[in-house]
Formats: C-alpha cells, structure tokens, sequence
C-alpha cells in the first residue's frame, strides 16, 4: 500500500467540500496494528483505543452533509491475518443539490485470511439531493467481509420526505481475482413514486442491503432470517471456497429499520458485535 499513488479528488465548479482519506493496518505480535494513515479535506479518521481485534476506526465528514458538487473517499487496506471495523461518526445527510451531484468512493482491500466490517451509520437523503456512491471490495483468499449500507429517504419525525430526487449505489466484490457480487441500485426522479410500487417498498422509506463474505454465512441464514421477519428477505450462495450471504431490509422509518440492523449486525459480526458508536 506504502508504494500506491493516490489522486486526488478534481474540484469541479460547484464544489462545496472534498476530502480523501486512507487507512492501512496489519497484524504483528498477534495484534491488528495502525500501518498508514492519511487525511485530506473534510475527511478524517479517528482510532478509538481498544484492547483486542478488531482495529476500530470512525469515519468523519468534516462539512456536516454533502450536496452537489461534493466529493469524497474512504480508502481502507487490512493486511493479511488483520482485522478492522469501520463506522461512521452519525448518519450521513444527502442534502438538496442546487447543480451537480454529491459523490462517494469507497475501496476496501483485505489480504488473506483478514477480515473487514464496514458498518457505517444511515445515509439520509433530503428531497431534491443527488447522490452517487461506489463500493469496491477486494478480497484475497480466505478473507471475509461483512458490508452494510443503510439508506433513510427523508425523516418523518422532522415532516420531511424525499419525494423528487437521484440516488445511485454501485457495489462490485472481488474474491481471489474473481467477481462475486454486483449491483447497481439506482431510483429517481420520482423518488417516492418509486417507493410505493408494491414490488419495490411497498411505501417504506427505509433501505438496507447487507453482505456477509464467509465460510460461515450458510450457517446463519435461518437466524438472519428470523431477525429480518416479513419486511425484507435472505439468501446464501457458495461462492469459490467460501460463502456468501445477502440480506435485504426494507422498515417505515429509520429507527424501525435500526431496530433490526442493531441485532442483525450483532449477529453476523462476531465477537466484535456492534460498533459503540451506534445507538438506538
């Protein structure tokens, strides 16, 4: 990682804030250990001190939000036989875009046998925002991850929807040089019409999809399965030497949806359980 060059983030016209920032760790002397860190614009990362594995680290948008015109990316590198978990300081808020798009870039590399939760807190999307993410993950062998993006279309506690708007997410996992999950979720403009459809959310305004990469995700999806309940579904795939298991959760507002992300993420995210910062 020492040896990659990174570019920066290009400024368009219309930019509000740009922030780039980098983490790698590794093991050594059976302990997950801070190996580079770097820090640009409004992203920051802060390292909680802890007494075990996992490596926590907390991701900080300095400029409160995002709206057109911002950019920013996480890059995260765990080494081989390390472990980390990645959240996020509150829920990002998507704000109304005047011109242009907000944008996210998110890679994350785990060596072999490693590990990576990424458990950020809920993207709140305002009417009239748009938004576009991307998630690569690159897995060597024997490495696992569990993923979870969580998206709250307006806050109904605060009289707001996200009736007009764009949002686009795009995931792409590698395993072992090998693609294993892909997909592009995109809504809008009619953002709210798209909600109500039966066959997509049925009028809820609360998303999540989560993704779990291990050995053990066929051995878990009877319990995820029971979290989910009727509001979202699960399923287990083999892929290469391991296993894939890929959850979907759909909940009338933001804190029904956290009240099964909280024991779900526990579930699936071992001893680590959930990050400290979350809260219901």
């Amino acid at each position: 990682m020492d040896t990659t060059e990174y570019t920066k983030f290009s400024a368009p016209l219309a930019q509000r804030a740009a922030g780039l920032a980098q983490l790698g760790c590794a093991s050594a002397d059976g302990r997950t250990r801070l190996r580079r860190l770097y820090q640009d614009g409004s992203a920051k990362i802060r390292l909680p001190a802890v007494l075990a594995d996992p490596l926590e680290a907390v991701l900080i948008n300095t400029a409160g939000g995002l709206t057109g015109g911002d950019r920013i990316g996480w890059d995260v590198d765990v080494g081989t036989e390390a472990s980390a978990s990645i959240t996020t300081q509150a829920c990002e808020k998507v704000y109304r875009a005047a011109s242009d798009h907000a944008e996210v870039r998110v890679k994350l590399t785990v060596g072999e046998n490693g590990r990576i939760a990424w458990l950020p807190q809920e993207t709140i999307v305002f009417d009239r925002a748009a938004f576009a993410r991307t998630l690569d993950v690159e897995l060597a062998a024997g490495a696992e991850a569990l993923v979870l993006e969580a998206t709250v279309f307006g806050r109904l506690a605060m009289g707001e929807r996200a009736a007009q708007g764009i949002f686009r997410d795009r995931w792409r996992v590698r395993q072992d040089g090998f693609l294993i999950h892909a997909e592009d979720f995109r809504i809008g403009p009619d953002i709210a019409g798209a909600l109500a459809r039966p066959a997509a959310a049925g009028g809820a305004i609360a998303v999540a999809t989560l993704l779990l990469v291990s050995q053990q995700a066929e051995t878990l999806l009877d319990p995820v399965r029971e979290i989910i309940g009727d509001q979202g579904g699960a399923s287990v795939w083999s892929v290469k030497a391991s296993g894939k298991l890929l959850a979907r959760l759909y909940a009338g507002d933001g804190y029904q949806l956290r009240q099964r992300l909280v024991p779900l993420v526990g579930l699936l995210n071992g001893r680590a359980g959930l990050p400290k910062l979350w809260s219901l």
